[in-house]
């Protein structure tokens, strides 16, 4: 499982490294350091804005979240071909070289406001990337929104 969050930086070629904590479970526990990196689902803000970043899955887990999304019920056309769209139709298969360095491609840094400084957030069965601009907006709306004196906090023990 993927946790935590590691502050690093991009270079102006886009090139970045994975965190070794994160290479060590693509490699421990996925069995390889193939990935795909692509768009993560808009976060809706106030005023209307929303923020995106980006989404790594190891690489078989890729293959399931299409079979998923192939079997998946209860979504309009529309649904489907957003989802088609931003998260599966971008999507590339990657791998970071011996230093953990990988390259994060223009129309996705673009897409995510990526600059100089980022974040990897461990997501438990993936890995996020936001620009730390973007993850300090989305970050204050999670704790606007934290389902705190809900009933499923409560089981958690939250």
């Amino acid at each position: 499982m993927f946790r935590g969050i590691i502050e690093t930086t991009i270079d102006a070629k886009g090139r970045t490294s994975l965190p070794a904590k994160f290479r060590e479970v693509l490699i421990g526990q996925h069995g390889d350091e193939r990935f795909f990196l692509t768009n993560s689902a808009p976060v809706r803000l106030a005023d209307d804005q929303s923020s995106s970043g980006l989404l790594i899955f190891p690489y078989k887990e890729w293959f399931v979240f299409e079979k998923n999304f192939m079997a998946i019920k209860g979504l309009t056309s529309e649904q489907r071909k957003n989802i088609l769209h931003t998260i599966i139709a971008p999507a590339q298969e990657c791998c970071a070289d011996k230093l953990g360095r990988f390259l994060i491609p223009p129309a996705f840094r673009r897409d995510a406001v990526l600059d100089r400084e980022i974040q990897f957030v461990g997501t438990l069965d993936r890995i996020e990337i936001w620009s730390m601009s973007e993850w300090n907006k989305v970050h204050a709306h999670h704790m606007n929104n934290f389902p705190s004196g809900t009933e499923a906090a409560a089981e958690l023990g939250l």
